[in-house]
């Protein structure tokens, strides 16, 4: 068990594969609060920390709320309601995010889950409050779950190698562009349901995604502003080796040697060699 729990902490946390991150991140997210909520409905005093989550954790609905509650617009994408929520989407996060993986950088799929969750989740916030449809019934309304981000790699990665093709079970062999539509027509027709937040957000997280790959074919890479910048390396200024300076066809060495030595002896202590040196130093 032990090894269990550091080989997944290492894949999670350690080993730089996002989908692997992502997806690790949402679980012990919702068993985390899974765990909590039965602790409390088990203590006799109902279900407290679901409403808490939803409400200071979810994406409000309302316009309104934003402004105090910014921080959401992040934190929405890593909260579920129920097991089924979860498990759809990360068994859709693992299969076309490893595909993403495939052809794409890291960095690009940091950015297109982030902001896909974040672009859907605004697109939905904007509709909900512009479309007269939900306007009565706004108050009290949050928005949980990855669906928008997960969107936005499943449609990155459709656009990015539509004819890839993977087997589904009954169907066989299918093009992802195929699936990826389906997805879209479906949550077009959500939109009047009652989960229309969530379909809202799955389309603005479709749109992030799609536009994020059209303009990396044309040569903008938005993911970049994740980019590392190289670190500056520290260059010491080496002192510049003198060369032997020459004065008369003698070093500026020899001729310290030379007077240092007259220095400490005197001049009559030279040889002639050295005073004939000396009187070569002094013409040049």
């Amino acid at each position: 068990m032990n090894n269990t729990f550091k080989d997944l902490k290492y894949k999670v946390f350690q080993s730089g594969n996002p989908l692997f991150f992502y997806i690790g991140v949402n679980v012990i997210l919702f068993l985390a609060i899974a765990v909590i909520s039965v602790l409390s409905l088990l203590s006799g005093k109902g279900d407290l920390i679901s409403p808490f989550v939803k409400e200071y954790v979810g994406l409000p609905a309302s316009i309104s709320k934003l402004p105090e509650r910014f921080y959401t617009v992040l934190t929405y994408m890593f909260i579920h309601d129920g097991i089924l929520h979860i498990l759809f989407n990360m068994l859709g996060l693992f299969w076309f995010g490893n595909i993403f993986m495939n052809f794409l950088k890291s960095r690009q799929f940091h950015f297109v889950y982030l902001a896909g969750g974040i672009f859907g989740g605004l697109f939905a916030v904007a509709a909900l409050n512009i479309f007269p449809l939900y306007a009565n019934g706004l108050e009290g309304v949050t928005i949980v779950g990855a669906s928008a981000a997960v969107m936005a790699i499943i449609f990155a990665t459709a656009t990015l190698v539509p004819n890839y093709t993977i087997m589904l079970l009954f169907f066989g062999e299918v093009k992802i562009k195929w699936i990826a539509i389906v997805y879209f027509v479906l949550d077009l027709i959500s939109i009047g349901s009652v989960n229309a937040g969530g379909s809202l957000a799955h389309i603005g997280g479709a749109l992030l995604g799609f536009v994020f790959i059209k303009r990396l074919q044309n040569g903008s890479d938005w993911s970049k502003i994740f980019e590392r910048k190289p670190k500056l390396k520290v260059v010491r200024n080496e002192k510049p080796v003198k060369k032997p300076e020459f004065k008369g066809g003698v070093s500026q060495q020899e001729i310290d040697a030379i007077l240092d030595k007259i220095s400490t002896s005197g001049y009559d202590k030279l040889t002639a060699m050295e005073k004939e040196k000396l009187f070569k130093a002094s013409k040049d």
